[in-house]
């Protein structure tokens, strides 16, 4: 009876021969991505020849003066108070109806337009064209809406108030 086999012996490869077959493996990737590759060529050398393939170079090569001028940047307090400003806004769209919000800013597109053409005539408003303009429907729900957003702006404000002593 034979023996078993108890180990495996793997081949052991030169360094030429791994080299050679990493070679054949690039060659082989190449044929397989011909073009791609080509392409890929063809907007290096565009790069190149605009300049930005250098001032990309050139950017990677000061990366960390780069990084430390944009941390210093992002740092400075108009940029962080934009970034809070930012962020408080989402905060506060998400807590508002998107169909309240469309009929708005539809509204103001309108309101707008109107006041552009009103403006283009450069007619002056007097007390008794203001008066009439009051009764109109469309006015007196703009005034109420306003003024309700007016009061419950207060009442945010009395509340921030508030916390803040």
């Amino acid at each position: 009876m034979a023996k078993p086999i108890t180990k495996i012996k793997e081949p052991i490869f030169s360094e030429e021969e791994k080299q050679v077959d990493r070679l054949e493996s690039v060659i082989q990737d190449l044929a397989e991505n011909a073009d791609g590759i080509k392409e890929t060529i063809k907007l290096l050398q565009e790069l190149h020849e605009s300049g930005v393939l250098e001032a990309l170079n050139s950017l990677i090569e000061a990366k960390e003066k780069v990084a430390k001028i944009a941390v210093g940047q992002l740092l400075r307090p108009p940029v962080t108070n934009a970034i809070n400003n930012g962020m408080a806004a989402a905060g506060a769209l998400t807590e508002l109806n998107p169909e309240m919000t469309k009929k708005i800013m539809s509204g103001m597109t309108r309101g707008i337009e109107k006041a552009e053409k009103e403006l283009r005539i450069n007619k002056k408003i007097g007390v008794f064209k203001l008066v009439k303009l009051m009764r109109d429907n469309d006015i007196n729900h703009a005034l109420a809406f306003s003024l309700y957003l007016l009061q419950g702006i207060g009442e945010g404000l009395k509340e921030h108030s508030k916390e803040n002593k």
